[in-house]
């Protein structure tokens, strides 16, 4: 039996492909975005923060990093209803990348900040910063030059998860794909064109933030 590769049958969903794509980005943004940040506010009190703070966090940070980030969107999006906090699947996809992103974000800042030569603590000291100045002035931008092809490989891989997010519904890329092939029976031709769209999001997400990291650290380049 010979198959027949029609790939117009899939492609006359071109919109659904777009809004998947649109989705897929809209969810990466917002977890790149809040989960680098929280990862860098736990970092930061889990280097230096009262005693029960890093206990929380590190607990948090175990927690997330040992488990599925299915599971964790599924206790978000099925288990918080049962507390009276109902989200929508968007909303739940939103806040599964967000903490799964940021506690492993707080690991690779953590040792870009454990990385810091002590005498630029000493030297932030002695110009009469605080803890937190010193932090925000002298130690975070290099720490993330250091870790940022880790930290941008995180968010690639943050990005390539949100297939996932398809299991409640949200019609990210994967959902498109799902609905494409239920249509047009042509699952193959599908998955196909879903794998290379990731394949090009995936090069020009790494792209981007490699030219990012040049824009943000400049004096890496001389490196």
């Amino acid at each position: 039996m010979t198959y027949h590769f029609d790939f117009g049958a899939v492609l006359v969903y071109w919109p659904a492909l777009l809004h998947g794509v649109l989705i897929t980005l809209e969810l990466t943004g917002f977890g790149a975005v809040l989960g680098v940040g929280l990862g860098i506010v736990c970092a930061y009190i889990r280097l230096g923060g009262p005693r029960p703070l890093r206990f929380i966090i590190g607990v948090y940070v175990e927690m997330i990093r040992n488990t599925p980030f299915l599971v964790q969107l599924f206790f978000i999006f099925f288990g918080l209803p049962a507390l009276g906090l109902s989200l929508s699947a968007i909303a739940a996809a939103i806040l599964a990348t967000v903490i799964n992103l940021g506690a492993y974000s707080t690991e690779i800042i953590r040792a870009g900040i454990e990385g810091t030569p002590a005498g630029q603590t000493e030297a932030g000291a002695s110009l009469g910063l605080t803890k937190f100045e010193s932090f925000r002035h002298i130690i975070l931008k290099p720490a993330l030059a250091r870790i940022w092809p880790a930290l941008s490989a995180q968010i690639i891989i943050v990005m390539l998860g949100t297939a996932i997010c398809s299991q409640i519904a949200v019609q990210e890329l994967t959902y498109a794909a799902s609905f494409i092939q239920s249509r047009s029976f042509r699952a193959f031709e599908a998955y196909f064109v879903v794998t290379a769209l990731y394949l090009a999001l995936a090069i020009l997400l790494r792209q981007t933030l490699r030219l990012g990291g040049k824009f943000l650290f400049p004096w890496e380049r001389s490196r």
